[in-house]
C-alpha cells in the first residue's frame, strides 16, 4: 500500500503506524548499528485487523543484519499498533506497509 492509494482511511493508518515508530525514541535502538555504512532498507510490515503484526519482510536489507535486526525488535516494540476502524476492518484483514527507513538523527519512514 503506498501513500497515494485511493483508499484515504489506510493512507491514514499507514501515517499514524509511521508517526508511531517514529516518535517513540526508538531511535535508541538503532544507534549503534546505523553507523556502519548501509544502504537504505526498504521494509514491508504486515499488520493484522487487531493491531499485531504479522510479519517483517525486507524489500531491500540494509546490508548489515544488525540494522535489519534493529528494525524488526524496533517494529516488535511498538506493537500492537491501531485495530482497524470497522470500514477498514470490513475490507482487509491485513494490509502491508511498505516504507524506506531513514537513520539520520532520528528514524524516518519514507
Amino acid at each position: 500500500m503506498g501513500r497515494a492509494d485511493p483508499n484515504v482511511e489506510l493512507v491514514q493508518y499507514a501515517e499514524a503506524m509511521g508517526r508511531k515508530i517514529e516518535m517513540n525514541m526508538t531511535f535508541d535502538m538503532v544507534r549503534d548499528a546505523v553507523k556502519k555504512p548501509h544502504t537504505p532498507p526498504v521494509v514491508t510490515v504486515a499488520v493484522r485487523a487487531d493491531g499485531s503484526v504479522e510479519k517483517v519482510t525486507f524489500v531491500t536489507s540494509s546490508g548489515v543484519p544488525a540494522i535489519d535486526d534493529a528494525i524488526r525488535n524496533v517494529v516488535a516494540s511498538q506493537a500492537p499498533y491501531a485495530a482497524f476502524s470497522p470500514a477498514l476492518a470490513r475490507q482487509y484483514d491485513v494490509i502491508e506497509i511498505r516504507r524506506t527507513w531513514i537513520f539520520d538523527i532520528a528514524i524516518r519512514l519514507q
